[in-house]
């Protein structure tokens, strides 16, 4: 049985995929820095270690075939995140496993291209971006030199599964109960979302097909490329009610940055809300086939049902 260590199993992230490989029928190590994992996670190993502890990362990964990388430091901790991404690959060379990494699409900057597709370029104009792109060439020179086979997964902002702290919890659906929907941009851009569900299927139908894998890959997911509209009108066909529309304020969140370091780090990324985009891939349908993709409506009330909305029984997507 394929043994598959998940880091970060204690986030949104991570909960969803390892729950994904346990379905799947994988040997599933959940490692946590206190070695916990959520009650959801039952048929997972907890094993403790500490991603900014070398020695510590490569005990809690001793004998696995995959490390997935589900860590993601709050925004304003990203110097972190070069220094975890070098113990991860520590781990992946003591070990021999492959790496299995969720992308973003922060390394394209602003102007955002509104199509991404994996021969899009990376042009960073964000310290975020930079530090992905930063990442991504250290998985690129380890696969060059034949220690480390990465396997990349992109995608866009996540919605789904337990857990907080996404755009769609605090955001989005943080007053649907109060009858408002909250849009963080124009409501009519085109915005990448990645339902997790999906999206953790998808590292899943990787992980399977690796006889189509080159020793490094960077694949597109095109998750639901979608206007807040959109999205407004799903919720509400959940609820059974219109919303309200309203807008973040994002003057607020500028005039207060200099200040409040967290509004800082998001002012940073406010092109993400401004500027549409999408992803689209060549290579993904030709790897796993048929991309996993649960229609909107479904997605959006199993989001908020996620994140304790209730959703009137009988309006919820077939």
């Amino acid at each position: 049985m394929t043994k598959i260590a998940i880091l970060g199993a204690n986030g949104r992230l991570g909960r969803v995929v390892a729950k994904a490989f346990i379905d799947a029928g994988f040997d599933v190590r959940a490692i946590t820095r206190t070695g916990k994992v959520p009650a959801e996670l039952k048929g997972a190993i907890a094993v403790a270690g500490d991603a900014l502890d070398r020695q510590s990362l490569i005990r809690a990964t001793q004998g696995v075939d995959i490390i997935f990388n589900g860590l993601n430091p709050i925004y304003t901790d990203w110097d972190k995140c070069l220094p975890m991404t070098e113990n991860v690959m520590a781990a992946c060379r003591a070990n021999g496993a492959l790496h299995l990494f969720p992308g973003t699409v922060y390394n394209y900057g602003s102007p955002m291209p509104q199509v991404i597709t994996e021969e899009t370029t990376f042009h960073p104009t964000t310290d975020k971006g930079r530090i992905r792109v930063a990442m991504e060439e250290l998985f690129r020179r380890e696969a060059d030199a034949g220690r480390v086979r990465t396997i990349l997964l992109r995608a866009g902002d996540f919605f789904g599964g337990t857990g907080s702290g996404g755009w769609f919890d605090l955001v989005v659906a943080a007053k649907m109960e109060k009858g408002v929907y909250t849009a963080a941009g124009p409501a009519k851009l085109v915005h990448e979302w990645a339902y997790l569900p999906d999206f953790a299927v998808a590292f899943v139908a990787l992980a399977r097909n690796l006889d189509k894998l080159g020793f490094y890959e960077a694949i597109n997911f095109p998750g639901h490329a979608v206007t807040d509209l959109d999205i407004k009108a799903a919720a509400e066909k959940a609820l059974g009610r219109k919303l309200k529309l309203t807008f973040m304020p994002w003057w607020v969140l500028r005039a207060g940055s200099p200040f409040v370091t967290m509004w800082r780090e998001i002012v940073s990324m406010s092109c993400l809300r401004f500027e549409p985009h999408r992803l689209a891939s060549a290579r993904l349908e030709k790897v796993i086939g048929e991309i996993p993709h649960t229609p909107l409506d479904r997605a959006v009330a199993e989001a908020m049902q996620d994140i304790g909305i209730t959703v009137a029984p009988m309006r919820q997507a077939a």
